[in-house]
């Protein structure tokens, strides 16, 4: 609050904070999954280190970078409701404040099922996502 003052600013860094670490570590197991036998191969084959990471460690790290997005935009939201309740006078998490300070709590339960629904409608957006981009990476299962 003392550095990004009331409103949106906190609460987007918040869910920012919140996602940006689960990702990166995610992304970092993706790419350290690549054999060492395959990137010997691609040396031989004349690839160079940026033509390794462009053309297999990314693409091999894709189904890594989406569980750690649906994972992270859950976290997100409960980040930013958070920030919300202590340096905002709007957005959910101040009305979630509000309602409770006045035992209104069917509005407080009202905020709560918004947040889960859009929380849940974002992680079913990534899964439809994920589902569409990688569907190389998971066998057996319906790529459709």
């Amino acid at each position: 609050m003392v550095w990004f003052g009331i409103g949106a600013g906190p609460a987007i860094l918040t869910a920012f904070l919140i996602s940006f670490f689960p990702i990166m570590v995610n992304i970092a197991t993706g790419l350290a999954t690549l054999e060492p036998e395959l990137e010997d191969v691609l040396r031989v084959l004349g690839a160079k280190r940026l033509d390794i990471l462009l053309k297999v460690g990314l693409p091999r790290s894709m189904p890594y970078f989406f569980a750690s997005l649906k994972v992270a935009i859950t976290l997100a939201f409960v980040g930013t409701t958070v920030s919300e309740m202590s340096a905002s006078n709007e957005g959910i998490g101040q009305l979630l404040l509000t309602a409770g300070s006045q035992s209104r709590m069917p509005l407080a339960f009202a905020g709560l099922v918004v947040i889960g629904v859009m929380a849940m409608a974002m992680y079913e957006l990534f899964s439809w996502v994920e589902r569409h981009t990688t569907a190389w990476a998971h066998r057996g299962q319906n790529a459709s």
